[in-house]
């Protein structure tokens, strides 16, 4: 990394290395997509799920931080800090096991909801890249600042979620837009709305169950916040209280371009 970051970025920041070691390692290894366990949410734990969330621990433990935890396969744990670092430690596992180029560690640092989220940093475990931001400090990959990009009508590129569980909304929008792409991974495609590759990410299924946690998108939220661009849900309602916690799920329409979320409905997308 290029520009000088603070502390708590560069803590961030090891922890995401060390993880981006341990993914590396097990891509070599026989065990590849061992399902071992059940995350705390009661879905299946991957094996580099595991892995993953342990080196976090061990990072945390050998650095002396006392931040409390909340990850996609523990829960929430209470190590005796004031800031809670919320965790997605494999976000896409399903590509990253199938060797498709869309996963990240995502790491954001911060207090009771998304609006406490104080410093996001997000690492794409295959290529290496990083972004990062701090609250009111702007939005950053490798060093480089981003912005999201203004919304040009029938020229835009939306990130849908689709297949069997999305809703007809979601088939709808990808049925309009001029261009779609699905990747898996909703950190790594709310980031592409922040550094002004795609112009909005949507993400809604039929089963309430089946939707995002804040583990999927707190880092990715103060990054595309700081970006220029806003979340809410699919139905409009801001995620400023949304809890940071494995139990709740919520759909999420990410924009670069304020004015989109007005000009979405109104051109007959939605």
């Amino acid at each position: 990394m290029s520009r000088p970051l603070r502390p708590e970025l560069e803590a961030l920041n090891r922890v995401a290395l060390a993880v981006h070691r341990v993914v590396r390692d097990w891509a070599s290894s026989p065990r590849r997509g061992t399902v071992v366990a059940m995350g705390a949410d009661g879905s299946p734990t991957e094996e580099l799920d595991r892995l993953a969330e342990s080196e976090i621990l061990r990072v945390l433990e050998s650095e002396a931080l006392d931040w409390n935890l909340v990850s996609e396969e523990a829960g929430r744990v209470e190590r005796g800090g004031s800031s809670t670092l919320v965790v997605d430690p494999i976000d896409g596992t399903m590509n990253a096991i199938r060797n498709l180029p869309f996963s990240t560690v995502s790491l954001a640092l911060g207090t009771r909801d998304l609006s406490g989220i104080e410093f996001g940093l997000v690492r794409d475990l295959y290529r290496g890249t990083t972004w990062w931001a701090a609250r009111g400090e702007g939005a950053f990959v490798d060093g480089r600042p981003i912005h999201t990009r203004a919304w040009e009508s029938r020229a835009e590129v939306f990130l849908i979620n689709l297949g069997h569980r999305a809703t007809e909304r979601a088939v709808r929008l990808a049925g309009r837009a001029h261009r779609v792409r699905s990747l898996g991974c909703a950190s790594f495609e709310m980031l592409q709305v922040a550094q002004g590759s795609a112009d909005a990410y949507f993400f809604e299924n039929k089963e309430a169950s089946r939707n995002l946690r804040a583990t999927d998108v707190a880092a990715a939220y103060r990054i595309l916040l700081e970006a220029g661009g806003g979340v809410t849900n699919a139905e409009g309602h801001a995620l400023d209280t949304f809890p940071l916690n494995v139990e709740d799920r919520t759909s999420i329409f990410a924009w670069g371009d304020p004015t989109l979320p007005s000009q979405v409905p109104s051109a007959g997308y939605l």
